[in-house]
Parts: structure tokens; C-alpha cells; sequence
């Protein structure tokens, strides 16, 4: 939903009923993620998608229905060789979507969900998208120190159920997690879904992904687009005022001038493991204590401009400042895919394909020269995102 929070918001603050469809459950060449999501209006606006429009039709009039008669629905869409004239998915995929009615005022932990998310505040919600009829569409909300909502007042094995479900979508939310989870009634984990559990889906909202860019250059503007493009956070950082302005990089979400690795040092609480570092100055009195203390951060990506001579000469002063072969395995650099670019928006293309690549755990190979699955990262039970990379 967080790429449909502001107009949710908007529908939420008018009081106007909608409906939600997300994917919950994702197997083969699917279009969407687990989290992908499609709303609808009582007066039939739509926004959002699950599948790029393979099912979206289907989909919004599920929606419809779910605001007329206000039921929660999980629907799964397949591929029939039966019939061509199916609602299904052409990709040849599986995908679980699950349709909850909103009515603002009536859920607080969706009111309070909506909220947050439309705030950018860390938020994970809990949604029981399978089990006993009398749970289904129930939601928590779970932030890092409270929660909003409740499975059920009654029996004690439902209280068990809703302090395990806090406990573990707290965890999902401090990892940045979007997944099923599955419990028992007495709250236990369960490896299968069947009867006597309870299937939540969780989705963690936490800030956008941040980038820092070092090296305010023409190719760094072109970086900086394509990272804003990709869903970052985008920093430019450079010890120069004369070229960290504001004016010429307008697609930052921030300018600061700095010493690129004093800048890093302020910044260690705010750096994760979705982090992107792209060091593009390719000086040695501005790269090395950067990477000094980069290469030993829990970052996802870190990544340096530079010749082949240049990166062997870097690596050699890396090794005199006392990082590890290891350490230094993790450098990117040269930085980007050899895609033959020259200018800085092929350049910054290529930047963007490694750190895609880097990490949804692609190949780098043409499409057409393979024949796996195209989406590298999708579990292959649950429908769950694979993390094979820090990133």
C-alpha cells in the first residue's frame, strides 16, 4: 500500500469507504511482489495495481463487491490452457490476492495503519488473510514499541495467538520483512498452513531505501535520477561547495557539503542493509578513509567510479589502510554493468542495472539467453521476497 498511501489517506481523511487488494502470495514468473496493491473507492476510482493488468479487471470488481457487502475474500489467479478467455496471468505465474473492506473509523488498527504509513512512520500490519471464519480481515497494527487493534476480546488462546503475532510482526518490521506467517491457535509457528492455524499476511512499511552519492560530477546528476527513480532516498555528498549546490542537482533529496567520510560517520544510525553507497569521485584523498569505514558497514551496496588502473591502485591503498581481502571483495568497482555506456544517463543506467542486479540476485545475462525463471528473488513457498544479498 505504500505506493498508494497519500490518495488512501486522502479516501481515509474524507471518510470515504474503500477496498484493498494485495498480493499475498506470489509463485512463478508473477508480475507483482507480495505487497503489490490495487484500491477502489465507493464511487469506483481506482488506484494502484497487482498484476500490471493481466487480472485488474477481476480484481476491482472484487474490490466493488468487498465495499457493497463489506467481506474480506482471498482469490488466487492462475493460468488455464483450458480456457484462453480465462481471467488469469499470461506470465504463466500464481498469485493470492486477498480484498479487505475499509470503512474509516470502524478498524483502529487500519485507521492507525493508514496513518502511519501516510507519515512515513515505521508501521507493520498484521492481516489474517486464512483460518477460522471469525478472524479473517482482523489486522494489528505493530510499531517498534506499541500496538493497535485486536484479534478478538475472547477465549486465552486468541490472546496467545495475538501476542505471538505482535512479537513476530515486530521482528518482520525491524528486518523490513513482507511475508506470511503462519501460527497455530496457542500461538506457536507452524511450517504449514491447514486447519488449526491462523495465516496472517505482514506488511512492513519502513522509510525509503536511502542512496548516498559521493561526488558532486555531471555523471553523479545522472546517478542521482536514477537512483530517485528507483525508489532511494538520494543524497549527494562532496567536500566542494562549488559543485554540492542545490541547483545542480535538483533530483536530490538532499545536498551536503562535507568530507565524504565524516558525512558516513554521522550517518551511522540511519544506514541499513538496503543502503546503496556509489562513490564517484575517483580521488584517493577523498575515497579511501570513505571506504575505509564503508567496507565495514552492514550496507547493501557500495560501489566506486574509477579506471581498472585506478581501481587496482585504490585497492592497493585500501590494503595499507588495513582492510581485508574480504573486506575489500565487497567494492564494487569499476562500478556498474558493462553495458558499453558513455554518457552519464548510460552510465547511470549501468550503475542502476548492478545495484538491481546486485541485489535481486539476476545473472546480468540477456533474458533471451536463459531459460529460468525471470524473477530471480520470489520464494519459491510462501511468496515471499528472497533477501540473497544484504541489500
Amino acid at each position: 500500500m505504500q505506493d498508494i498511501a497519500e490518495q488512501l489517506q486522502a479516501w481515509h481523511a474524507s471518510g470515504r469507504s474503500f477496498a484493498v487488494a494485495t498480493v499475498v502470495g506470489v509463485s512463478g514468473s508473477a508480475p507483482r511482489d507480495p505487497g503489490a496493491a490495487l484500491a477502489v473507492d465507493a464511487a469506483g476510482e481506482a488506484i494502484g495495481s497487482v498484476s500490471g493488468g493481466c487480472v485488474e479487471g477481476a480484481v476491482y470488481e472484487l474490490c466493488r463487491q468487498a465495499v457493497a457487502d463489506g467481506r474480506p475474500v482471498l482469490e488466487r489467479f492462475g493460468y488455464s490452457d483450458e480456457d484462453a478467455f480465462a481471467v488469469g496471468l499470461t506470465c504463466g505465474g500464481i498469485i493470492d490476492v486477498f480484498v479487505q473492506p475499509v470503512t474509516p473509523g470502524a478498524d483502529p488498527a487500519l485507521d492507525a495503519g493508514i496513518t502511519y504509513i501516510a507519515s512515513g512512520s515505521p508501521v507493520a500490519l498484521a492481516r489474517v488473510i486464512a483460518g477460522p471464519a471469525a478472524l479473517v480481515g482482523a489486522t494489528i497494527a505493530v510499531t517498534a514499541d506499541s500496538h493497535h487493534g485486536t484479534l478478538s476480546p475472547a477465549p486465552t488462546t486468541t490472546g496467545a495467538l495475538e501476542r505471538a503475532a505482535v512479537v513476530e510482526a515486530r521482528a518482520m518490521l525491524d528486518a523490513g520483512r513482507t511475508g506470511r506467517l503462519v501460527l497455530g491457535l496457542d500461538g506457536r509457528p507452524c511450517d504449514d498452513e491447514g486447519k488449526g492455524t491462523v495465516t496472517f499476511f505482514v506488511e512492513s512499511y519502513v522509510p525509503a531505501p536511502r542512496m548516498l552519492v559521493f561526488g558532486a560530477i555531471d555523471f553523479a546528476a545522472a546517478v542521482v535520477k536514477v537512483g530517485r527513480f528507483l525508489g532511494y532516498r538520494v543524497t549527494v555528498c562532496d567536500a566542494r561547495p562549488v559543485f554540492a549546490t542545490a541547483r545542480r542537482f535538483p533530483d536530490a533529496d538532499e545536498v551536503v557539503v562535507d568530507w565524504p567520510h565524516r558525512y558516513l560517520d554521522s550517518q551511522l544510525d540511519r544506514l541499513d542493509g538496503r543502503t546503496v553507497l556509489c562513490v564517484l569521485t575517483h580521488d584517493a584523498k577523498f575515497d579511501i578513509p570513505l571506504l575505509e569505514r564503508a567496507l565495514r558497514l552492514p550496507v547493501g551496496f557500495v560501489g566506486a567510479m574509477g579506471s581498472r588502473r585506478t581501481h587496482r591502485d585504490r585497492n592497493t591503498r585500501l590494503r595499507e589502510v588495513g582492510l581485508t581481502d574480504a573486506e575489500i571483495g565487497r567494492l564494487r568497482s569499476p562500478i556498474g554493468l558493462d553495458l558499453g555506456a558513455r554518457t552519464p544517463e548510460e552510465t547511470a543506467v549501468s550503475v542502476a542495472a548492478e545495484i538491481v542486479a546486485h541485489r535481486r540476485g539476476g545473472s546480468c545475462l540477456p533474458l533471451s539467453a536463459g531459460h529460468g525463471p525471470i524473477h530471480h528473488d520470489l520464494a519459491r513457498t510462501g511468496g515471499e521476497p528472497a533477501r540473497p544479498h544484504a541489500a
